[in-house]
């Protein structure tokens, strides 16, 4: 659904002045601490009234997924990104510019955990944020290949495993670029892309949160995520693309991974994309909606794909799981279900307890607690309340430049 530009401006000033109150943020990101995206989607959140920190990487991190690498030296062995920070001090440490924008000398990962065990609960007037918000990423992250890739949903995933809910953001504007270079306006006399990029991540974070107050419920439910890919903004040279709206998509659907491609003259090797169904088949979600990689190839329009990090395969009830549990059920056991579940075996209040195993070998489960499980979970209940709230988010030009 897309919106007119004058209804966009007036749905976007209606979020930028609604009464909510400000909330406790934490950014970071793959590129480093000091480049003009995560600034500039900084200065924007902050000036909706909420508390932001940034701790980002002291140098760019691209590329290393969820991987978790503490540095092993107590101080920088060079100057950090745009030598804003010079070799010799600490690991980590605040901008001397901004004492709420910090950097670590690790991957984004460690640095959400560092922010999360570290640095907020010392330096900070929280400990834990209501919401973590990784990019915008120099370059789009499309499909479940890159999902894994990726640096800025590494920490994404990183934060949601820590019961934060998080939004991964990734822009089509490559080439990282100092905060300090970014432009108040460009050669087409427009905002800057990255402040634009910047504008438009706040925006939708702020839609969101508004949302999600207004129906009373969590800003997204335990275990879920966002992934948004804004297409190259296009405002240094003119306005074809300053406003891109927002469509519900899938990661799956169009998507690519990545292919080994010898060179008999160099005799190296590199990548090129190829287009699998492995990647594309269709398991969970909703199969009717478009794939986020098409739809940013189809023009200017941003993709917003809901995740969890629960990657459990489909039970065997919906799904080809039951094929291979076939498969294994020779050498794998299953625990039987039944004393899980409060009043089936006549034991209220108890679960887990003393528990069959289904199979060929014979054992028990180990008696569980006696406490009654909180079995209310995401269901339908919650599902119903992130599709009325992401229903006010997609399809809405969230900024008019």
């Amino acid at each position: 659904m897309r919106l007119s530009a004058l209804s966009s401006a007036l749905l976007a000033a209606t979020y930028m002045f609604a009464p909510v109150n400000g909330l406790n943020i934490l950014l970071s990101d793959d590129d480093g601490f000091g480049t003009g995206n995560i600034r500039e989607l900084y200065r924007a959140l902050k000036s909706f009234g909420h508390n932001v920190w940034i701790v980002a990487p002291a140098i760019n991190q691209s590329g290393v997924g969820g991987t978790v690498v503490f540095t092993t030296s107590t101080n920088l062995t060079a100057d950090s990104q745009y030598g804003i920070i010079k070799a010799g001090a600490p690991s980590f440490g605040s901008d001397p510019a901004d004492s709420q924008i910090w950097y670590y000398n690790g991957t984004p990962s460690a640095c959400v955990q560092v922010a999360l065990d570290h640095i907020l609960p010392l330096h900070a007037p929280f400990s834990v944020p209501d919401l973590f918000i990784s990019g915008p990423n120099y370059g789009t992250n499309l499909g479940p290949f890159v999902f894994t890739l990726a640096g800025t949903l590494g920490a994404a995933y990183t934060a949601i495993e820590r019961n934060i809910p998080a939004i991964a953001v990734s822009t089509g504007n490559s080439g990282a670029t100092p905060h300090f270079w970014v432009n108040e306006t460009t050669p087409a006399g427009l905002p800057d892309p990255f402040t634009l990029a910047g504008r438009l991540a706040a925006n939708l974070a702020q839609t969101l949160i508004v949302a999600a107050k207004a129906k009373g419920g969590p800003i997204l439910p335990l275990g879920y995520g966002i992934n948004v890919n804004i297409p190259k903004i296009s405002s240094y040279t003119d306005d074809t693309c300053v406003n891109p709206p927002f469509i519900h998509t899938r990661l799956t659907g169009g998507a690519y991974v990545d292919k080994a491609v010898f060179n008999a003259t160099t005799g190296l090797f590199d990548w090129a994309n190829i287009d699998t169904k492995g990647v594309n088949q269709c398991i969970n979600g909703d199969c009717s909606l478009p794939g986020e990689t098409k739809l940013l190839a189809d023009g200017c329009q941003s993709s917003v794909s809901v995740f969890t990090v629960d990657y459990d395969a489909p039970s065997a009830v919906c799904g080809g799981a039951a094929s291979v549990k076939g498969l294994l059920s020779s050498l794998v056991n299953e625990a039987d279900a039944s004393p899980l579940v409060p009043g089936l075996t006549g034991s209220e209040g108890v679960f887990g307890g003393n528990g069959t195993v289904r199979g060929n070998a014979t054992a028990t489960v180990a008696p569980g607690p006696t406490k009654t499980p909180d079995i209310t979970g995401l269901g339908v209940r919650e599902a119903g309340r992130l599709g009325a709230v992401l229903a006010a988010v997609v399809g809405v030009m969230a900024f008019t430049a």
